[in-house]
């Protein structure tokens, strides 16, 4: 009887670490498909890749996690794209982190109306859960030079 208890706790064991993962492989060939569709501006597929409400820490949303449906998704980078109709990412190193994170480093470029230039590093740190990004928290330096 004894060697039930033993038994037992260590195949409960065993079991749990064969049960499926998100595969990290799949999670960083979305993150580059994202940045494929950013790069073409192409919004609507942009904002197909997130779960129906995503979270947010972006600087430029606001303090803290801001929920964002598809469609502010595709709001929000049209608004960026009429600011800077050239931006673009350049994705300098992505990093998967387990089977649900992905950290990219990329470098943001645009050019204004007023034809000044700008490049901004940022790091972003994608979650994604069944296919699909469902947090997005973003960093880069927000203040004014």
């Amino acid at each position: 009887m004894k060697i039930y208890l033993l038994v037992i706790p260590a195949m409960l064991t065993l079991l749990s670490c064969n049960q499926p993962k998100e595969n990290s492989g799949e999670n960083e060939k979305l993150v580059k498909q994202y940045f494929e569709y950013f790069n073409k501006h192409d919004w609507h597929k942009m904002a197909a890749m997130y779960s129906d409400t995503a979270a947010f820490k972006d600087p430029s949303l606001g303090q803290g996690v801001v929920k964002q449906t598809k469609a502010q998704i595709i709001k929000k980078y049209g608004e960026l794209s009429q600011l800077f109709p050239d931006v673009k990412d350049e994705v300098i190193s992505v990093y998967p982190s387990g089977d649900k994170h992905v950290i990219v480093e990329f470098l943001s470029t645009g050019t204004a109306p007023d034809s000044s230039k700008f490049e901004l590093p940022i790091c972003t740190i994608f979650k994604i859960e069944n296919g699909l990004i469902s947090q997005d928290f973003t960093y880069f330096d927000n203040f004014e030079q």
